[in-house]
C-alpha cells in the first residue's frame, strides 16, 4: 500500500491499482474516519495506490491499511514504524473498526511476507491468532494506530486452546436410525473409505435422517485439516468462531441451486458449496430435482478433489476434497414401479431417472436401495450408536494413512497406489473379474470396487483383500443402479 501527498495543485483523492467500487467508496469513509477520531485530512492532492497495479482489489478490507498509508504520508504517524505491520479492517465514519472476513488467510500471507505484526478488528483477533504468526494487534478504533509499536500497543490475543473434531457436540446420532442394517453397514464403509454414497428410496425411509447423521462417525479433523476448513470459512465469511472447536462441514443446498452456486463462480469467481463443503459432506437432497447441469458439473470435483473457475480476468483454482451423498425417490411420485402405487407416465420416470447420467453415476462409488423400516423395526432399539461405529471408522482410516500418508484416505488412491495396496487372494481376482464382465463395469468402475473392496478388508483389519470383501463391494456398488 502506498500514498503520496501533493503540496500543490487541487485538492483530490484518487485510488489507483484497479479497485472495485466497495475500494473506491472507501475514499468517503477513511475520510470521515480520520477527522472524527482527532486526525487532520490533508487538503493536497492524494494518490492512492493498491500495488500490484494488474491484481484487481475488491472488498472494504482495505480501509484501515488506506488510513494507515494516508497518516504516514502526511505525517501524522511514522512511516518506519508503520513499515513492517500489516493492516486490514473496514472503517466506519466514525473511526471504529468493523472485522472483515478471510482475516485468517490474510494473517498468513502476512507470514509469508515476513511482517512483523498485523492490525485487525478487535472481533477477528482470536481467528488470526490461529495462524501462530506473526503477532497480533487487535484495535477498536482508527485512533489507536497511533499505539502501534508502542508500550501501550493492545495486546494481542492468546491463541485459542481447541480440540478438533469429527462433529459438533449436538451432532445428531446414527442410533435414531432404526431399522436399515444395510444402510448401516454403507454409511460406515463410506465413512471408513471416504467413498460417495447414493441412497434410493421412498420418502420416510431413512434417506435424510442417515446423511444427516454420517458426519457423528466420521474420523475427527486433524490439525492442518481443521486449519484448512477454518482457512475457506473464513474466506467466505462463514468462520464458526475461534472458541469452537471446528467440525466437519455438512452442507446441504436445496435442489434449486445454480451451477455456480453449487461449484463456484461468478466475477470475482467465488466458492461454490463443494468448496464450503471441504473436508466434510455435500448433500444433495432429491437428486433428481437438481439440474442436470448443475450435477454433471459435479464430474471435476469428484474426480479431482478441486475444481477449476476460469473467467476473463480470473482464473482461480479451490479445494473440494468431500464425501458426496445423494438421496433420491425411485420416481417423480416416489412410490417406485415395483410397489404397485406409482402412477407416474414412463416418459416422466425415464426423465427423472435420466437426471442422473452414466458419466456422473459411475464416479459414485456406493448406491444402495432402501424401503420404509416396519412397525417393528421403528419399535425396536438401536443396535449401535455413532461413538461405536466411529471407533472402527477411526481404526480403518489409520490403516489406511499408515499406508498412503497423514490424511488420505482410500477414495483418493492413484492408480498406482490401488494397484500397490490391494494385495488380493486367487479367488478375490476371480470374483472381480466374474463381477465385471457380468455386471458390465466400465474401468472406472473396476477401480472403485477395488477401493472399496480394500476399504471394507480396512475395516476388518485383513491384510489382502479376499472375495468376500470383493463380493460385498460389487453388492454395494451396483444394488441402488440396477
Amino acid at each position: 500500500m502506498e500514498a503520496d501527498v501533493e503540496s500543490g495543485g487541487l485538492p483530490s483523492f484518487s485510488l489507483v491499482g484497479l479497485p472495485d467500487p466497495a475500494v473506491r467508496e472507501s475514499r468517503e469513509r477513511v475520510r470521515s474516519a480520520l477527522v472524527n477520531s482527532g486526525f487532520k485530512f490533508p487538503m493536497h492532492r492524494i494518490t492512492a495506490n493498491l500495488a500490484p497495479a494488474d491484481l484487481r482489489k475488491a472488498g472494504p478490507g482495505f480501509d484501515l491499511a488506506i488510513a494507515a498509508a494516508l497518516l504516514g504520508a502526511s505525517g501524522q504517524l511514522s512511516p518506519q514504524r508503520l513499515s513492517r505491520i500489516a493492516l486490514a479492517g473496514e472503517l466506519a465514519l466514525d473511526g471504529s473498526i468493523r472485522p472483515v472476513p478471510g482475516i485468517l488467510a490474510m494473517t498468513e500471507a502476512a507470514r509469508e511476507l515476513d511482517a512483523e505484526a498485523i492490525a485487525v478488528p478487535a472481533p477477528n483477533a482470536p481467528e488470526a491468532a490461529l495462524a501462530g504468526e506473526p503477532r497480533v494487534v487487535p484495535l477498536v478504533r482508527l485512533e489507536q494506530l497511533a499505539l502501534l509499536g508502542t508500550e501501550d500497543e493492545p495486546l494481542a490475543p492468546q491463541g485459542p486452546m481447541w480440540r478438533a473434531n469429527g462433529a459438533g457436540p449436538t451432532a445428531p446420532d446414527l442410533a435414531d436410525l432404526r431399522g436399515q442394517p444395510y444402510l448401516r453397514y454403507a454409511l460406515e464403509v463410506a465413512a471408513a473409505g471416504g467413498h460417495s454414497l447414493l441412497i434410493i428410496g421412498p420418502p420416510g425411509a431413512g434417506k435424510s435422517l442417515a446423511a444427516r447423521r454420517l458426519p457423528s462417525i466420521m474420523p475427527p479433523l486433524s490439525r492442518s485439516e481443521a486449519m484448512e476448513v477454518l482457512r475457506i470459512a473464513s474466506a467466505c465469511g462463514r468462520s464458526p468462531g475461534p472458541d469452537a472447536p471446528p467440525t466437519r462441514p455438512f452442507r446441504a443446498p436445496h435442489h434449486t441451486i445454480s451451477t455456480a452456486g453449487l461449484v463456484g463462480g461468478g466475477s470475482p469467481p467465488r466458492a461454490g458449496e463443494v468448496t464450503l463443503a471441504h473436508g466434510g459432506v455435500l448433500f444433495l437432497d432429491e437428486l433428481g430435482e437438481f439440474s442436470r447441469e448443475a450435477l454433471e458439473a459435479l464430474r471435476q470435483p469428484l474426480e479431482e478433489g478441486r475444481v477449476t473457475i476460469v473467467r476473463a480476468r480470473h482464473a482461480i483454482e479451490l479445494p473440494c476434497r468431500f464425501m458426496l451423498v445423494a438421496a433420491s425417490n425411485p420416481c417423480p411420485c416416489g412410490r417406485g414401479e415395483e410397489s404397485g402405487e406409482c402412477d407416474c407416465q414412463p416418459a416422466s420416470a425415464r426423465r427423472y431417472r435420466a437426471k442422473l447420467s452414466g458419466a456422473l453415476a459411475d464416479r459414485i462409488d456406493i448406491a444402495i436401495p432402501v424401503e420404509c423400516p416396519s412397525a417393528e423395526e421403528m419399535g425396536a432399539a438401536p443396535t449401535s450408536d455413532s461413538a461405536s461405529v466411529r471407533q472402527r471408522v477411526i481404526a480403518a482410516r489409520e490403516r489406511q494413512e499408515h499406508r498412503l500418508g497423514s490424511g488420505r484416505c482410500n477414495a483418493e488412491m492413484s492408480l498406482a497406489e490401488l494397484r500397490s495396496s490391494s494385495a488380493m487372494t486367487g479367488k478375490a481376482t476371480a470374483m472381480l473379474a466374474a463381477g465385471h464382465t457380468q455386471l458390465g463395469l466400465s474401468g472406472r468402475g473396476h477401480d472403485r470396487v477395488l477401493r472399496l473392496s480394500r476399504t471394507i478388508a480396512d475395516l476388518e483389519g485383513a491384510g489382502r483383500v479376499s472375495a468376500d470383501h470383493v463380493a460385498r463391494a460389487l453388492t454395494l456398488r451396483r444394488r441402488g443402479l440396477d
